[in-house]
């Protein structure tokens, strides 16, 4: 065995490949590649092959891979002090939560977690509890729309608006509607007396990258408003400046009374946080919700520092002239029938017959890691960091993938 200051031994992928099959539970159909190092936009696998990372481990490095003031903080952070118990005060958590405050306008408090999916499941918590403490115990029914992608837990899945997903879990918690997206009159009618909150995304990431219309979440806002429910942001995904804006909400003129965050958040680090106005947030009280890990100083500190430089750099303004030119050149492209989304997350909606995941497969091949969100489209969400020497570089494999599908349709993934 190694010692505890060594590096792992190097093994080839097939090695990694046979140990995670005899010992990891088989949860992903994983893709044939290990990476094994990164740095900013690029990823090397086992056998020493560079790739373009246009993927971002789902949005989660925006910063780009071991960003050196990020990886210093963490460094600094393990020689010092790890971890400590919610029980009492570290000295990281509480000036994290008043930069992420601010970022939301101020007023409000936050509860840390350890990923998105435990950010849900805090503000569904916190929203059945504000509601029922105001209008009994009825008031307990979420509503959220189809497309939608909240988690994995029982309650997050519950509120997941895709039922595929659903199906080998049932039951699953009670109080948890769906509508369609972009529709006002499906939603006015579901949002009866028992509903507490509706949870939402600017942009549904995982169900193919499809923006909320503006005018439809302003009129979530005015409904919660007229019934006294909250609206929850779901920004896992989306928030910390991807789309353009430090929040997807953003973009449609609203203020949400919860927004749940994770992923890019510690630009890798494991870390989420439910952010609510504090007289929501004072539906909480000691021993109604907790958490081991959430908000210990480690990641904590990784959070700090990515805000930190996502500040200093202007993280928004990155994406939005990035996305720009990313959506720009994909336009372009022969075989693209359209680019959608908001920022560095954007869709590439292929001209059929043209399978993405065919392709998506091609491209890694070709070294560029994207990912098929749908049957039909590319999901682009590279580190905000990206340049436009990179941006140039991963059209010109996609243009060239896409050519050669065109040209041989009914031949399968290209190669």
């Amino acid at each position: 065995m190694t010692g505890p200051s060594d590096a792992p031994t190097p093994m080839t992928f097939d090695e990694l490949r046979a140990l995670d099959a005899a010992h990891v539970m088989q949860t992903y159909g994983r893709i044939p590649v290990a990476f094994v190092r990164g740095a900013g936009t690029r990823l090397y696998d086992t056998e020493g092959r560079e790739y373009l990372d246009f993927l971002g481990g789902l949005a989660v490095t925006a910063l780009g891979h071991a960003h050196p003031e990020v990886a210093d903080a963490i460094a600094d952070q393990a020689r010092t002090l790890l971890h400590v118990s919610n029980l009492y005060y570290n000295d990281i958590q509480p000036r994290l939560a008043a930069v992420l405050d601010r970022l939301l306008g101020g007023g409000g408090r936050v509860f840390f977690a350890n990923s998105g999916a435990e950010a849900n499941e805090c503000a569904i918590k916190l929203a059945r509890r504000y509601g029922q403490t105001r209008h009994g115990r009825e008031r307990f029914h979420v509503l959220s729309a189809y497309g939608s992608f909240h988690g994995r837990t029982l309650s997050t899945l519950a509120a997941t608006g895709q039922p595929e997903k659903q199906e080998q879990f049932q039951p699953l918690p009670d109080g948890f509607r769906h509508v369609l997206l972009n529709d006002v009159d499906e939603l006015t009618k579901a949002f009866d007396d028992r509903v507490c909150a509706v949870m939402i995304e600017a942009v549904q990431g995982e169900g193919g990258v499809h923006p909320t219309d503006t005018a439809y979440l302003q009129a979530v806002r005015e409904l919660c408003d007229e019934r006294d429910a909250l609206l929850v942001c779901d920004e896992v995904q989306v928030g910390m400046g991807r789309t353009g804006r430090w929040f997807g909400f953003e973009h449609m003129g609203v203020q949400p009374d919860v927004v749940t965050m994770a992923k890019a958040l510690g630009n890798g680090m494991p870390i989420g946080a439910c952010w609510a106005r504090s007289e929501v947030a004072s539906a909480f009280v000691p021993g109604l919700h907790a958490t081991t890990f959430g908000g210990q100083p480690l990641a904590a500190r990784a959070a700090l520092a990515t805000l930190a430089v996502m500040e200093r750099d202007d993280a928004p303004a990155m994406a939005a002239r990035a996305g720009a030119a990313l959506r720009a050149a994909l336009a372009d492209v022969a075989g693209v029938a359209h680019v959608r989304g908001l920022g560095l997350l954007l869709a590439v909606e292929l001209e059929p017959p043209i399978d993405a995941k065919a392709v998506a497969a091609t491209l890694l091949e070709r070294g560029l890691v994207v990912n098929a969100v749908t049957p039909t489209a590319l999901r682009l969400a590279p580190p905000l960091t990206v340049t436009d020497d990179e941006i140039a570089a991963a059209v010109a494999i996609v243009g060239s993938v896409l050519a050669e599908q065109l040209e041989a349709p009914d031949q399968g993934a290209v190669r």
